[in-house]
């Protein structure tokens, strides 16, 4: 293995909206990546008002966390005054990075924004070492490889970059049918383009081949199904590299990516705590896998989990789903929003119902899922409830053990 990497791989973790970007910044993030309210590959995301960046930018650099601003739309020759004024509205409120596609954007944000560093997003589709070079000088510091990469063809970029160029890779999350960023199926279906972040992700959808049409009867098509929940010609497998970080630090990764700025806060926050544990494991010169991981990577919503292309190729490996939709093992029941000693009532905001007397486990940075029972809870006021059913209600409850602001509950 090839390691150019003079310091600690990078943890970039999704922030779709201000509470996932507090739960990626608490768990363990170096870095996380979000879009303002335009130009972003995220149009669906909740994504980050001016002033919200503004904040955002604060909150992560008072915690040592870097915050990249996605600009990797493909804009139109009419958009380009937006963005323009986009930029001088970004200038200064503290993004340590641009993460651009079009050359065009590019060129403007050189102009513009010099004092931004600027990162090449993965909808560019760079898969060799020559482009990384180009790319390199045109200003760009950090390429984000195309997901179609293998292991092997990763190690033989970094061998033929500057050592000063960064390379960045996804590790964990949804993938693309298609090559990334590079399918039209969404604008065909719908209209809303996949390349100015408005994908409806068609290649989810639950499709029917039909094969057999009587004539006289054209309304009752015969489906053929490749299971009893009907047919996934298209939909991907979501990439889990947890097993694997070693191979990849040591291939000389600078950065390693997670996708999902669409899932939820507590998505950021159980598989930023994830792969934290696992890249320091590494660094502490102890390594030793945790099957732990890839449990607690389980709890969260994601569909079957595969290496992506890392040890295979797109035309040999489709890496296909074979059941219907996203599986989820475990519940996001509430937030802690303080601390408290073991045995101190903690106040939590609900984000599923929460029953006195159930099975939980709490989820701390750093640390797996920790097993206890929910007891004596009570409202806000301090009155004795069975449960906590309404979305956001503030309820507290006995600390089975030490609990920190930003701790989860989850069903056991």
């Amino acid at each position: 293995m090839l390691n150019k990497t003079v310091s600690k791989a990078e943890l970039l973790s999704p922030a779709g909206n201000p509470e996932k970007l507090k739960a990626a910044v608490l768990y363990g993030a170096d870095a996380v990546y979000l879009s303002g309210k335009h130009f972003g590959m995220r149009a669906a995301a909740d994504n980050f008002k001016l002033d919200e960046l503004k904040e955002a930018c604060g909150f992560a650099h008072k915690n040592n966390v870097k915050v990249y601003l996605t600009v990797n739309v493909i804009p139109r020759t009419g958009e380009f005054q937006a963005l323009k004024e986009y930029f001088r509205d970004i200038s200064d409120i503290g993004i340590d990075a641009l993460i651009v596609a079009d050359p065009g954007v590019i060129a403007l944000a050189k102009e513009m924004l010099p004092h931004i560093p600027l990162h090449l997003s993965t909808q560019t589709s760079v898969v060799s070492a020559e482009t990384c070079i180009e790319y390199y000088k045109m200003g760009i510091s950090r390429i984000v490889l195309a997901r179609e990469l293998s292991l092997t063809d990763v190690i033989d970029i970094r061998r033929n970059t500057p050592d000063d160029l960064e390379l960045e890779t996804f590790i964990h999350g949804s993938m693309c049918v298609s090559w990334s960023g590079r399918c039209l199926l969404s604008e065909y279906f719908t209209g809303r383009d996949a390349n100015c972040g408005a994908c409806t992700q068609p290649c989810r959808w639950d499709y029917k081949l039909y094969y057999a049409v009587e004539d006289k009867r054209p309304d009752m098509p015969m489906p053929i199904m490749e299971t009893e929940n009907g047919t996934f010609i298209m939909s991907s497998r979501d990439m889990c590299m947890i097993e694997h970080i070693p191979e990849l630090i040591e291939a000389g990764i600078n950065s390693f990516k997670i996708e999902g700025r669409m899932k939820s806060a507590y998505y950021a926050a159980v598989t930023t705590n994830t792969y934290r544990m696992a890249i320091d494991a590494y660094y502490s010169g102890n390594y030793e896998y945790n099957a732990d991981w890839m449990t607690e990577l389980e709890s969260v919503s994601h569909r079957e989990y595969c290496t992506g292309y890392w040890y295979g190729h797109p035309i040999n490996d489709a890496n296909l789903c074979t059941q219907n939709g996203y599986l989820r093992e475990k519940a996001y029941l509430a937030t802690a929003l303080e601390s408290g000693a073991e045995g101190e009532y903690v106040s939590f905001i609900q984000r599923n119902k929460a029953v006195c007397g159930e099975k939980a486990e709490l989820i701390s940075p750093g640390k797996t899922g920790k097993e206890f029972t929910i007891e004596e809870m009570t409202n806000d006021s301090g009155e004795a409830i069975e449960s906590a059913p309404h979305p956001g209600m503030i309820f507290r409850i006995k600390a089975p053990f030490e609990i920190k602001e930003g701790d989860i509950i989850r069903s056991h």
